[in-house]
């Protein structure tokens, strides 16, 4: 008896020890930190304005996994590689000039180890600004089928520029205090990108976030700390604020209370009715564009249906004319 008591106790603490082994490996990240923020000048060609209008875009690509995104449904890679020639197709056509992009990876399992910045900024965008939230070695969701796990996620947030771009930042918000340290181990970063574009001559202030999905208390945090990096530079600058808001009824009133409190933010997009989520038969805006009016004005906003659903959202697009 007491020789199965012991067997049953060694079984248990060498699965206990595996498992910790195991928590703390799949929790690690896989690449130096050094590269969450770099800038890449490549050799593409760039048709860009010739003058001081310019169109800008926000998309959350949802790694290019469609209506699939955060689900436990089979990927097939023709998929990803279909959304991905759906989208520089619809880029190209609608000739963006800068794209901020959110939920893009730069090689993970969920994605068949893509560098989807890569393939996108082929399409004409020399320019490249990326700002890592995500690298874990395993990242075990969605808990089942173990299948449908990401496994290894490199990911984050990039501008595509056809314009030069330099002083580059990434600004991490503040994490979910509530989030148990099993769930915080996993989770990525929530990032404001900040970065300098040079369009006609001018330096233009682009600000690219994806603030908190699933709190609410933290998601204010993040909505107070955007507005402020607006403030900072929307009196000096042609500023643009973009990306994924995560809105609700709430935080979207937060969001005008906040942003809007600037005297000069505005929307590009002002028909507030336009939906972005999810992309079939969207029922919530949570994608915007904010601008400042004493540099910038609107020539053109729209949602954009031509992607269709290579992501859960739609992406959001607006042509500026610098004043």
């Amino acid at each position: 008896m007491k020789k199965a008591i012991v067997l049953i106790v060694k079984t248990l603490a060498v699965l206990l020890s595996v498992f910790i082994l195991f928590f703390i490996w799949a929790s690690s990240p896989d690449q130096d930190s050094e590269g969450y923020k770099v800038i890449t000048e490549t050799t593409v060609d760039a048709q860009r304005a010739q003058d001081s209008i310019f169109s800008v875009m926000t998309y959350n690509i949802g790694y290019l996994s469609g209506m699939t995104n955060n689900t436990s449904k089979k990927r097939d890679e023709y998929i990803f590689n279909a959304n991905l020639l759906q989208v520089q197709r619809t880029l190209k056509e609608l000739d963006i000039d800068v794209v901020a992009l959110q939920e893009i990876d730069y090689g993970s399992g969920r994605s068949f180890m893509v560098d989807q910045e890569l393939e996108l900024s082929k399409g004409g965008y020399p320019n490249v600004a990326r700002a890592v939230n995500w690298d874990k070695k395993y990242v075990p969701f969605p808990h089942f089928p173990i299948t449908a796990h990401f496994g290894k996620v490199f990911s984050g947030q990039s501008i595509l520029s056809k314009f030069p771009l330099k002083d580059h930042e990434r600004l991490v918000l503040d994490r979910v205090e509530s989030n148990p340290f099993w769930r915080d181990a996993f989770y990525l970063d929530r990032l404001a990108q900040v970065v300098t574009a040079e369009v006609a001559g001018k330096a233009v202030k682009l600000i690219n976030v994806h603030t908190e999905a699933f709190d609410q208390p933290t998601r204010k945090k993040h909505l107070k700390t955007v507005a402020d990096l607006f403030e900072k530079y929307a009196s000096e600058y042609p500023t643009i604020l973009l990306g994924d808001f995560n809105s609700n009824p709430d935080t979207e009133s937060l969001l005008r209370d906040i942003v809007l409190a600037n005297q000069h933010a505005a929307y590009a997009l002002k028909d507030l009715t336009q939906a972005t989520y999810p992309s079939i038969d969207p029922e919530r805006r949570i994608d915007f564009i904010f601008y400042n009016t004493n540099f910038l004005e609107v020539a053109e906003a729209k949602v954009v249906k031509e992607v269709l659903d290579a992501s859960d959202h739609l992406p959001v697009m607006a042509r500026f004319k610098l004043k």
